[in-house]
């Protein structure tokens, strides 16, 4: 499989957006944990802690240049950061930390595990973007990595209520489906916006998130029991704000950097990196090694995103001949 790229400013797009890909899915799949270092906590008060130090971080990060952004912005580009937040973040966390702490991080990281297909069919469906029939190599080899990342998972779950593992499943399905809205409108909207700094989008974005999460501590307070230690509390700002800074801030500002990099068939690829290095973070949190299922997905996965940037790669070389 011949994967050297064209020596283009094309080929050199794609290489860099996908270094910043590998950055970000080391990242976030710092996400998969934080459920489990703080389960004294519920999914709304992880959702709230993490994007409410999100929020300020983004704020003092964005303060000198809030003038310049603000003649930027219109009506549209708010009510799109406040859908990308809701679907991206807010959303999307509340549904993944359930999914994790009933279900368990190999069934979530299954599921997640196909947003790759999700977004790279929504991608195929883009002006000049490759077909589906020139992408099903790298699709099926996606597909059949996710089966064997929670394969184990499904067949023997971890004790627990057949209704929590039912509910920690559909937790997991509204997780992809939320994100794959995000992924999706988060690159169309960084491809409408060119003069954007995608660093700047992005600490918006957690300021529009913030917000959210100032407005559902309300709901915690009235419906959720706060009842916790102070070494509980310590733990819990310590992990909300790690994940904040590493996941939110950085891991963001490599997506998006990558989203305007490369095409939306390659950016559904690149997410199947955040599921390897969740699967790899928790092995060293269950302190094991990989079953022979496990170590099958690593292979399939990365075959999957090789086989796609080949097609890619392909794709390139053929416009550079006809040029």
């Amino acid at each position: 499989m011949d994967l050297i790229l064209p020596a283009t400013p094309a080929g050199q797009r794609i290489m860099t957006g996908i270094g910043c890909g590998i950055g970000a899915g080391a990242l976030w799949g710092l996400v998969f944990l934080a459920p489990e270092l703080v389960r004294a906590f519920t999914p709304l008060q992880l959702a709230i802690g993490r994007y409410l130090a999100y929020g300020l971080l983004s704020a003092a990060l964005i303060a000198p240049r809030w003038h310049m952004l603000i003649g930027a912005l219109g009506r549209r580009e708010w009510i799109a950061l406040g859908w990308l937040a809701l679907t991206g973040n807010t959303l999307y966390y509340i549904l993944l930390s359930n999914a994790v702490q009933t279900g368990g991080i190999a069934m979530t990281s299954l599921v997640i595990g196909f947003l790759p297909v999700v977004v790279t069919i929504v991608g195929s469906r883009e002006r000049g973007a490759l077909s589906l029939a020139a992408l099903a190599p790298s699709l099926a080899l996606c597909g059949a990595g996710a089966l064997c990342i929670g394969w184990q998972a499904l067949v023997a779950p971890r004790p627990a209520a057949a209704g929590h593992g039912l509910a920690g499943l559909l937790c997991a399905l509204g997780a992809l489906g939320s994100w794959a809205v995000f992924a999706v409108g988060n690159s169309r909207w960084l491809t409408r916006l060119p003069s954007m700094p995608v660093q700047d989008w992005n600490l918006l974005t957690g300021l529009v998130t913030g917000v959210q999460a100032m407005a559902l501590i309300p709901l915690t307070l009235a419906f959720e029991p706060i009842r916790h230690d102070a070494t509980d509390w310590l733990l819990f700002a310590g992990v909300s704000t790690g994940v904040a800074l590493f996941c939110s801030i950085m891991g963001n500002a490599l997506w998006n950097r990558m989203s305007r990099l490369l095409p939306l068939t390659m950016v559904g690829q690149m997410i199947l990196f955040e599921t390897l290095f969740a699967l790899l973070y928790g092995f060293l949190w269950e302190r094991r090694l990989p079953t022979a299922l496990e170590t099958a997905a690593f292979a399939l996965v990365v075959l999957s995103v090789l086989s796609c940037i080949a097609a890619h790669r392909r794709e390139a070389a053929g416009q550079l001949s006809a040029a």
